[in-house]
């Protein structure tokens, strides 16, 4: 019975050093060396402090800067440990009041960004049109011109990958700390 068992504890004890331990340093080590931005998180960072992650939306509410697409993480918005979709279908009557309730608030013309959450719930992301329909907003609690919103939303908007993969869209921090770089609140 020791001539069976012993291979088999060793062939787990090194399947388990390979797959457990030195495949995942080596695929950190080359992460690290290829992409070290993304692999310690696309953090961005403001006087040496992280304040966000490029991947990660945070929850903006106040009237001077830019508001985010809906979070379905409860129940705190963009709550990174609780990132999930609202798993709540199509047809379920939560998420038709939801959305009744937040184009009944923006308007029937808000695109799908602003009335519907991501899958995860954790979008970073806006359209371009949903930016635009907040630079009046902004621009009034910042009491700045409208087009010094404007600019600092086209530096910020990034385009398709290789101008064909995705959508134009706009990343919510950055935007916001554009702003802040721009026209400050409080002048």
């Amino acid at each position: 019975m020791l001539t069976q068992l012993r291979p088999a504890i060793v062939l787990t004890v090194l399947l388990s050093a390979v797959t457990g331990l030195a495949y995942p340093l080596a695929i950190s080590g080359v992460a690290q060396a290829a992409f070290p931005g993304q692999a310690n998180g696309s953090r961005i960072e403001r006087d040496g402090i992280v304040i966000g992650s490029d991947l990660i939306g945070q929850n903006f509410s106040t009237p001077g800067y830019f508001w985010p697409r809906p979070s379905a993480t409860g129940p705190e918005p963009y709550n990174a440990a609780a990132s999930t979709g609202s798993n709540i279908g199509p047809t379920g009557k939560a998420l038709v009041e939801r959305v009744a309730a937040s184009v009944a608030a923006i308007g029937p013309s808000a695109p799908a960004d602003a009335v519907t959450t991501s899958g995860s719930g954790l979008d970073p992301h806006i359209t371009p049109q949903y930016a635009a329909m907040q630079t009046a907003r902004v621009a009034a609690s910042r009491g700045v011109d409208a087009s010094v919103i404007e600019a600092a939303l086209a530096a910020v908007t990034e385009q398709p990958i290789l101008g064909i993969f995705g959508e134009p869209r706009v990343n919510v921090l950055r935007l916001n700390l554009a702003l802040d770089e721009a026209a400050p609140l409080g002048n």
